[in-house]
């Protein structure tokens, strides 16, 4: 009967040592998946019986059992990416995706865009996050979609010139100075500046503003600069009082009714110079003796945009990025924690699963609480210590081969028992 135990302990720790070997195994395949997070195989005795002679108890073992594995959560290094939705959660959290069915967990944050514009996962759960409208973001878990985005167009309301105007040039010269500006509809417009110089005694210039798509009010349209000895800008005539500004504008009046498609008069303000009485400082416009060129143009409209990249920052916030240079937040990406992640039910895919043993999950935002931030441009890799798991392999074969010699040696054992009778 003592032997038959024997038997029965090597059996158990041939049994679980070659679970153990399953668990070893299982890290060491998946030491480049994604966000994989590696178990520990956690082994328990097996008690007999209790056999009690006199004042001495002995306490028999029966061998050893798999209690079961648990879950290192430990943050993986971080690898750079070429793809924009390529995440990874730098500390506390998962990203949220959704099958259709419920939401699942992952630390993967291999995403991209599929046919109908929504961020899934490779194996199509779709990402989940707050949508941002008007700057305001959300408070219900959604889709993150980018389809249909669009950047709507700026109409410009101010702009700034930079040029130099020959200042020893003869009276009737001309110099002109277009400027792209963009109408309410975003189409985009030309208008021309045109500088006449007066007189060959004078440094003073007529001005004329016309415009390629729309019509210039006549009030608005006409003026003159004057420069001083110094070539600098000493007077400015708009025809309009400009009294008590801290800077020199020129609001010009543009209608474009008549354009093609029509689109709303606008005010667009030509910010000449910073005002110091009795002169006129800080002019981007100068009246030097050498050629007349233009300098620079800075003006704050744009037309209407489309989708063709997005970014993610720190917090999670996903930017479009369109082809009119303008950039706009879409959405901020939920993270949800749990109270034990190492309780969450693994169901393959990188995915995790909520269980009664993890409890329910927070969501929140990234950078909020114990929540980690989101790198764009980066993966997770797997948090798999190579070295370490190899280790523990040669430990857990010698363990299976004791137990395996356990067997033979109890058999050898039984063998001889039976051949007393020979």
């Amino acid at each position: 009967m003592s032997l038959i135990g024997t038997l029965t302990t090597g059996v158990s720790g041939v049994l679980t040592n070659s679970r153990a070997l399953n668990i070893i195994g299982d890290n060491i395949s998946n030491v480049n998946t994604t966000g994989f997070k590696s178990s520990k195989a956690v082994f328990g005795d097996l008690f007999s019986t209790s056999l009690a002679g006199g004042t001495l108890t002995s306490q028999v073992g029966k061998g050893a059992q798999l209690l079961g594995s648990l879950q290192s959560f430990e943050q993986g290094a971080f690898e750079n990416s070429t793809s924009a939705l390529d995440l990874a959660v730098d500390g506390n959290g998962f990203f949220i995706v959704n099958d259709g069915t419920g939401n699942f967990y992952t630390r993967a944050g291999q995403f991209r865009i599929n046919e109908n514009g929504l961020v899934e996962t490779l194996t199509g759960e779709i990402l989940q996050g707050f949508q941002i409208t008007n700057n305001v973001v959300g408070t219900t878990l959604t889709d993150v979609s980018l389809t249909g985005l669009q950047s709507s167009p700026q109409s410009t309301t101010i702009f700034t010139l930079g040029a130099q105007l020959d200042g020893s040039e003869v009276a009737g010269f001309t110099f002109n100075s277009p400027i792209q500006v963009f109408n309410s509809v975003g189409t985009q417009d030309i208008l021309n500046i045109q500088f006449t110089k007066q007189s060959s005694t004078t440094n003073r210039w007529d001005v004329l503003i016309t415009s390629q798509e729309g019509v210039v009010s006549a009030a608005t349209d006409s003026g003159f600069v004057e420069f001083d000895t110094s070539g600098q800008l000493v007077d400015v005539d708009i025809g309009v009082a400009v009294a008590g500004l801290s800077v020199l504008d020129w609001d010009i009046d543009v209608d474009y009714s008549a354009a093609s498609p029509p689109a709303a008069a606008q005010t667009i303000t030509w910010d000449l110079a910073d005002t110091s009485a009795p002169a006129l400082t800080n002019g981007d416009i100068t009246g030097f003796a050498t050629s007349s060129s233009n300098n620079s143009v800075i003006q704050d409209g744009f037309g209407s945009g489309i989708l063709i990249g997005v970014a993610v920052d720190f917090d999670g916030t996903v930017a479009g990025l369109f082809d009119n240079g303008q950039s706009q937040p879409l959405f901020q990406l939920g993270l949800a924690n749990f109270l034990s992640p190492t309780g969450l039910t693994r169901l393959g895919q990188n995915l995790f699963g909520e269980s009664r043993l993890s409890g329910q999950p927070v969501i929140s935002l990234p950078q909020t609480g114990a929540f980690g931030s989101v790198l764009g441009n980066t993966l997770e890799l797997s948090n798999v210590d190579l070295a370490a798991e190899f280790v523990q392999l040669i430990k857990t074969q010698q363990a299976f081969q004791a137990s395996a010699r356990i067997i033979s040696t109890t058999d050898d054992l039984l063998t001889e028992t039976v051949n007393l009778t020979r």
